[in-house]
């Protein structure tokens, strides 16, 4: 084994997924190469370094979406590797015969030509008003690059989502169709342009009782950079945080954290009903010692005050 396969396989030998040839030989190379032992030294401090971080829990449904999307993505991938092979082979046995053929060569073009135009009626006819087919299914979502704008129908509850695949794309519908519904989802998690995710945001808070939605929220009331997003998902998710675990520790999390103290101050009014719960408790403890915000320090104090003491 040389250099070059040694540095490709080390992801592979530090998560024990060689083979027991392809591992002997590696041990090998390492113990005669100082270059490769350095590399391989490398690999292994980065790996024990992320395992001392904290693991961020991944809900059960979002792992679920997730794997199914990609299961679908790696099947999809194999069938048009399969019938691109195919046809580069087919079409060039073809082409041998064809060129002999001139005949066969133009009623090729003309059956070609008539199946194009036939199949683009078919799609405007089943959609007319927009260039994507209405009625989607629900993974083509994942295949969407990112969301451009969000107009509500002040008068209906209709909305006009235009977004990118390879171009851009339009389509309109229900906020309650389930497509309409996973272009939202995608646009709440697009930091790109902070108008659409704010727009997304704003149709999501209608059902927060979605478990998707709330998911969507939470994470941008975690990440976004703008401080009118993650404010405007805090109020989207103020009816969970009694109720609901994973919205209160979003809650205490954006207490604790966020940079603007708006945002902080909504969130201690928001755990105001749950202040006597345990991990609320000692956020407001150490806010009340030494938060660097007067309002904050102040709001703990009164808080706590008003808790009964906990054992």
């Amino acid at each position: 084994m040389n250099c070059e396969s040694t540095k490709e396989n080390i992801v592979l030998y530090v998560y024990d997924e060689l083979a027991d040839d392809a591992k002997f030989e590696f041990e090998n190379h390492v113990r005669q190469c100082q270059g490769c032992h350095q590399e391989l030294d490398s690999a292994l401090e980065f790996k024990n370094g992320m395992a001392a971080l904290p693991v961020q829990e991944v809900s059960a449904s979002f792992l679920a979406a997730n794997r199914m999307q990609l299961q679908e993505s790696l099947e999809h991938a194999a069938q048009s590797r399969s019938f691109l092979g195919s046809l580069v082979f087919d079409f060039a046995g073809l082409m041998h015969q064809v060129k002999l053929a001139p005949a066969l060569t133009a009623a090729l073009l003309i059956v070609g030509f008539a199946g194009g135009v036939g199949t683009t009626y078919r799609m405007m006819a089943k959609n007319p008003n927009t260039n994507v087919i209405k009625d989607q299914p629900y993974q083509d979502a994942a295949s969407v690059v990112n969301v451009d704008s969000i107009l509500p129908d002040a008068n209906s509850n209709q909305v006009s989502i235009k977004y990118n695949t390879l171009q851009p794309q339009t389509t309109r519908g229900s906020v309650s169709d389930p497509y309409i519904h996973q272009l939202l989802l995608l646009a709440a998690r697009n930091n790109r342009n902070s108008g659409v995710v704010l727009d997304s945001i704003d149709l999501l808070s209608r059902r927060p009782e979605d478990n998707a939605v709330r998911e969507a929220l939470m994470y941008a009331l975690r990440y976004d950079k703008n401080p009118g997003v993650r404010l405007r998902s805090l109020d989207g998710l103020k009816g969970y945080v009694r109720d609901d675990v994973q919205v209160r520790d979003a809650v205490v999390e954006a207490l604790m954290h966020d940079t603007n103290a708006g945002i902080r101050q909504e969130a201690i009014s928001l755990l105001d009903p749950v202040k006597a719960d345990s991990s609320v408790h000692q956020a407001l403890q150490v806010l009340a010692e030494r938060d660097d915000n007067k309002f904050i320090r102040a709001e703990s104090k009164r808080y706590l005050a008003s808790t009964p003491h906990l054992d």
